[in-house]
């Protein structure tokens, strides 16, 4: 999205707008005073977004007649919508910024139709055209779909007390491990994702072929991959460096930006060789309808690699944890990965390791000697190419094969399997999912292992770190698309009767 400045003094958004909008792209403006963006609002909006490809809004300033709620505040709330590309306060009439902007078209309520409106004679001196309209009724559940993107459903999860008595440790001894993940010094690589949800409401089966219908309402952008694993890891208190791959497009602007927005360090190298990863999820009425996943697979260049191990290898020395996220996109070649794990082991650095396919082979059993690894069933079968051992035998030859310390496998809604030493013996235990209705299963596995990963690094033990792995998965869970977790996030649940 282009920039929306939020400002209060004098300003001539004219020139800005020239500047970031394309020469072919039609301008369509709006104005009003937006106290509280309400569905009428949003369906006007749309309206005005279909008939070009910019949308200005102008936000009448305070003072002006109906204006309630402070103009800053109205603003916000106004650039927030992802619908709007370029917002401002409007500190001229409205006819006067169309003279000068001139807009193709220029939007307004269908309450104005048949009245006088000073607009009309300003567009068509210039040949634009000044439309009315609603749109259609679309919007009732818009603010529904905001709140999943961000509320925590902490009701919806379920903290198993026998599991903390088995292992002889308490909630409070949880927000203690906690509080020791500040200020870890943490390295993230792998695959940069941006994952997009596109919410839409269902028209229903088409009359031609049998295709279900949708019309999209709203899109939003989060960081995913492994910018969601080290935005994890900043909001859980570590200080965070992050190293990938890029395309060099508007998703890779986005990551970048983002993730400054969030406070992590990044490396990102930009390889014009591939897109930026972008999983597209089309989404009604709380459910996954479709994903397009636009990728490469193919592995970086070695002049890319070499660059990354340099960057890398700067870092490292310092460094309290490795975390490796592989979404087998050609970010982690082998011999990079060879090379980072061998600096980490002379340095005494904790190193962790995830491998995730969703389509793809992978095989997380070439992260050697990590204290842990976190496969689903299906990846540690990959691995092993075993489709017929149970899930503890399965565990035991992937521990050995990988030469791990741990092994957690994670089984969806079914929970996770825990593998770890006790003194001579390995002992194995299961801790089932403790969201019991989560809105959006995509993430868990990442927030899993980051707060998993740092606890292990706090010093805490596998059956303390796990549980807070879990706490963070049903977070992460219980809303929609990737959003940062933090440590008042899981002292929240864990405090939570």
């Amino acid at each position: 999205m282009d920039t929306m400045p939020l400002e209060s003094g004098q300003y001539d958004p004219v020139p800005h707008i020239r500047r970031i909008v394309r020469e072919d792209a039609r301008i369509v403006f709006v104005s009003g005073n937006f106290n509280v963006v309400h569905p009428g609002h949003l369906r006007l909006l749309q309206f005005a977004a279909e008939c070009g490809e910019f949308l200005v809004v102008g936000v009448n300033p305070d003072g002006a007649p109906g204006t309630m709620v402070p103009e800053l505040m109205r603003l916000e709330g106004v650039s927030a919508i992802s619908l709007v590309k370029y917002s401002f306060i409007l500190r001229e009439s409205p006819e006067s910024f169309i003279a000068k902007c001139r807009p193709a078209v220029v939007v307004k309520g269908k309450e104005y139709e048949g009245r006088h409106n000073a607009e009309q004679r300003v567009v068509d001196s210039y040949g634009g055209r000044l439309l009315f309209g609603s749109g259609e009724v679309r919007f009732s559940s818009l603010d529904l779909l905001q709140r999943e993107y961000f509320e925590t459903n902490l009701s919806a999860i379920k903290k198993p007390r026998e599991f903390l008595a088995r292992h002889g440790f308490t909630l409070d001894d949880l927000k203690k491990s906690l509080s020791g993940c500040n200020n870890k010094r943490v390295v993230v690589i792998g695959d940069l994702i941006v994952d997009e949800y596109i919410n839409c409401e269902p028209l229903g089966m088409s009359q031609e072929d049998p295709t279900i219908v949708v019309t999209p309402l709203e899109s939003k952008r989060f960081v995913g991959g492994a910018g969601i694993v080290a935005a994890h890891a900043k909001g859980l208190g570590a200080d965070v460096r992050f190293f990938s791959v890029s395309g060099t497009d508007d998703a890779a602007a986005f990551a970048r930006e983002t993730l400054d927005r969030y406070g992590v360090t990044s490396v990102i190298a930009a390889d014009d060789s591939r897109p930026t990863t972008l999983k597209q999820r089309f989404r009604a009425e709380g459910k996954t309808l479709l994903r397009v996943s636009h990728l490469r697979h193919h592995a970086v260049r070695p002049e890319i690699a070499a660059r990354m191990k340099s960057d890398i290898e700067k870092t490292v020395a310092r460094a309290d944890l490795i975390i490796f996220a592989d979404f087998n996109y050609g970010c982690l070649p082998q011999f990079l990965v060879d090379d980072i794990v061998e600096l980490g082991r002379k340095r005494g650095v904790t190193m962790v390791a995830d491998s995730q396919a969703s389509s793809q082979v992978s095989d997380v059993s070439r992260f050697t000697g990590m204290r842990l690894i976190t496969p689903t069933e299906r990846e540690a079968r990959l691995a092993l190419r075993d489709w017929n051992s149970g899930l503890v035998v399965l565990a035991e030859a992937l521990r050995k094969k990988a030469r791990a310390d741990y092994v957690v496998i994670t089984l969806g809604s079914e929970g996770i399997l825990a593998h770890a030493p006790d003194a001579a013996e390995w002992e194995t235990d299961r801790l089932p999912a403790l969201n019991t209705a989560p809105r959006d299963p995509a993430g868990a596995g990442d927030s899993f292992l980051t707060c998993a990963a740092l606890a292990l690094c706090a010093g805490a033990d596998i059956w303390q770190s796990v549980y807070l792995g879990s706490i963070a998965a049903a977070c992460q869970t219980s809303r929609v698309g990737n959003t940062p977790l933090t440590q008042s996030d899981l002292i929240a649940e864990i405090d939570h009767p």
